[in-house]
């Protein structure tokens, strides 16, 4: 056991079974559940994180039935032959040593198609379709779904369940009267509104026996209006504890919540205090449950603090298990400094299970591709030269010389990262700089020979007797060729962000892509400071309080007033954002509006003067108007930069392009960490 984290790589004695240490693998829908061709895969999956040390895995969220699904045809526990199915998944992980519980999971009205129930027939803002309200024989109908699902998951070998309380699925929908408007012994009184959970829990406790994991995952903050009080939380989790739960884990938020609750602008740890208020409130009435804290704790450092300062006794730890499947294994051999952390993106995990697609991780591409993201050790050591070191040219470096070749990565700049340096400094995105930590750490693991403030040449290039040149060059900033553009007072993304010159009280953004929401945000936020870093001001800045004081723990937000006059201007009419992730997006544009910053779409952008910015709207370039401001910072998109590729060619050379070198779509790290990733592998 490691010194530095004694609390964490403790085990913990259930009674019946013991796990190895205090984490717990929160369950994350990464799309393998809902195919039975994807179960190979699944298992894989979940074998390696066993390896790496993890002390209870728990699944993606499996339905009891097809009401339950969260899309058609979605991942389901109804059936003996479904059960057989899933033992691969279950003897994988014991194979490994690990411990792993299936999430029984019934969204409710939350479900994306046509057979979804609820307490109520009341839509949600997240689904088109309206669910159907459940009669009494239709709930009981549901709670022996929950209770056959548990029974089959034993059957199939598993350690335990989580039933998913939380998040606003289906069982959180009848605890608030937001969602339940009943008036019969499922509804009205909260002790009529609570019964259903505890009715499963019961139940399932029940069917499993008494040697069986039984998770459930409570809703401790709703943040929603008409959410539960902290009264009522307290009162379901010793109601919960009472029925037979072995573990209580802690939800946050609902899905049609309007606050962040596990992007990157949000500070670690920042919910841990919810969790311990509870296990507070357990332990005065001498309940014993063990407790788990979640949502934005990414390190060994992190998750130790929250469990030596008692408000947990287990943290549950999701995405970081995807950057990095031997996060346990590294903290418990006092490698801490290797953990691939989880910068809370949510561009590849979380955006892209909202877009029907196989979830992975931005900073780990292997994340779900363990059976066909294979890095086999090469058959013959190369000499491979990778220009750029960026986020593709890190990736791609690292990956190569980790097979065995002889790498070496040219760098113009003093330093690596790349458009990584510049995200870094973007207030909210300061765990952007955790995976230029990493990928420095992985260079000299691997033995990459680095050249900084080296710009490579063709002739360089072509001499050194390389086998490929891999060009991650990256992009330049696109021309707008705008009148006046080279006046002093404006700036480009690049300058503006480096701190090369500064900017004045009033700006206006040319380009409202992710890069200028970006600089938009870098502007009206004080230099040096970031809600992010301070866990007072952000709960301020969004309205999070303590639920024991206003229902479901929202109350009106209290933003920092701004530094700066923002405009934000896009050629494009309509939404603006509409470029920016599927789950981050909406917190982007609610960043900036309550900065006060302002957007205008539709522009035609005429000239720059000492007086401002002149725009004109339509086709017919009609109502010109001035848009006053000291500064004007060109965020007009980017353009691949790959000038050493055609002289490369020329002399015979065999060229690679990758990440912006190849595609210069917006800062699209997610693409050019895995391309880098997927061509190292296979040359």
């Amino acid at each position: 056991m490691s010194a530095a984290y004694p609390h964490l790589l403790a085990p913990l004695d259930l009674g019946f079974t013991t796990l190895a240490n205090r984490v717990l693998m929160g369950s994350m829908h990464i799309g393998l559940e809902d195919s039975r061709r994807h179960f190979p895969a699944l298992a894989a999956f979940y074998a390696e994180r066993a390896r790496g040390g993890v002390g209870l895995i728990v699944t993606g969220g499996f339905a009891p039935n097809i009401e339950g699904w969260s899309k058609p045809l979605a991942g389901t526990l109804a059936t003996r032959a479904a059960a057989r199915r899933h033992r691969q998944v279950s003897r994988a992980v014991h194979a490994e040593g690990g411990k792993i519980a299936l999430q029984i999971l019934h969204t409710g009205r939350y479900a994306y198609q046509p057979l979804a129930v609820a307490p109520s027939a009341i839509r949600s803002p997240i689904s088109p379709f309206t669910p159907r309200a459940l009669s009494a024989r239709g709930i009981e109908r549901q709670i022996r779904a929950f209770v056959r699902c548990a029974a089959l998951a034993r059957e199939a070998g598993y350690d335990g369940v989580e039933v998913m309380g939380s998040e606003g699925y289906f069982i959180n929908q009848f605890l608030v009267t937001h969602t339940n408007r009943r008036g019969d012994e499922w509804g009205g009184a909260y002790a009529s509104r609570m019964r259903l959970p505890v009715e499963i829990v019961q139940r399932v406790r029940e069917a499993v026996g008494p040697d069986f994991i039984v998770v459930y995952r409570l809703s401790m903050l709703d943040l929603i209006a008409e959410g539960s009080s902290w009264a009522e939380a307290a009162a379901l989790a010793k109601a919960v504890a009472a029925a037979g739960a072995t573990i209580l884990n802690t939800g946050i938020g609902w899905h049609e919540a309007r606050i962040p609750t596990i992007a990157t602008s949000v500070p670690r740890a920042a919910f841990a205090w919810v969790t311990q208020k509870m296990r507070a409130e357990l332990r005065a009435a001498g309940i014993a449950t063990p407790l788990a804290a979640s949502n934005r704790i990414n390190t060994p450092e992190v998750a130790e603090q929250v469990l030596a300062g008692g408000s947990a006794d287990l943290v549950s730890l999701a995405r970081p298990l995807l950057a990095d499947a031997e996060f346990v294994a590294k903290a418990r051999a006092g490698r801490a400094e290797d953990i691939n952390t989880c910068i809370a993106c949510n561009q590849a995990c979380l955006d892209h299970t909202f877009q029907n697609r196989l979830a992975s991780c931005l900073v780990n591409p292997r994340a779900a591709r363990e059976t066909t993201l294979v890095l086999r050790a090469a058959p013959v050591r190369r000499r491979y030269a990778v220009v750029g070191a960026g986020p593709a040219g890190l990736a791609a470096a690292t990956t190569l010389a980790e097979r065995g070749h002889e790498v070496q990565l040219f760098e113009a700049a003093a330093e690596i990262g790349g458009q990584f340096t510049l995200a870094r400094r973007i207030p909210g995105k300061e765990e952007f700089a955790e995976t230029l930590r990493w990928f420095g750490r992985r260079l000299a693991a691997t033995g990459v020979q680095v050249h900084l403030a080296t710009p490579a040449t063709a002739p360089m290039l072509a001499a050194g007797g390389f086998d490929a040149v891999l060009l991650a060059t990256g992009v330049s900033a696109r021309d707008p060729r705008i009148p006046g553009q080279e006046l002093p007072h404006v700036l480009s993304y690049v300058e503006l962000l480096r701190g090369d010159r500064p900017a004045g009280e009033r700006v206006a953004v040319v380009g409202a892509g992710g890069i200028g929401f970006d600089v938009a945000a870098f502007l009206v936020t004080p230099p040096g400071h970031s809600p992010t870093l301070d866990l007072r001001q952000w709960r301020a800045e969004w309205g999070v309080a303590d639920p024991a004081e206003v229902r479901g723990g929202v109350v009106r937000a209290c933003p920092a007033p701004p530094v700066r006059r923002v405009t934000l201007l896009q050629r494009k009419g309509g939404k603006f954002g509409r470029t920016l992730g599927k789950t981050t997006g909406w917190i982007h544009r609610a960043t900036l509006a309550m900065k006060g910053v302002e957007m205008i779409g539709g522009v035609n952008y005429e000239r720059i003067t000492p007086e401002g910015l002149f725009v004109s709207h339509g086709p017919e370039r009609r109502e010109s108007r001035l848009i006053a401001c000291d500064t004007v910072v060109l965020c007009a998109g980017q353009e691949p930069l790959r000038e050493l590729q055609a002289p490369l060619v020329a002399a015979g050379v065999a060229v690679h392009l990758i990440g912006g070198a190849d595609a210069a779509a917006e800062l699209d790290a997610k693409r050019a960490i895995a391309q880098g990733t997927q061509r190292a592998a296979t040359l």
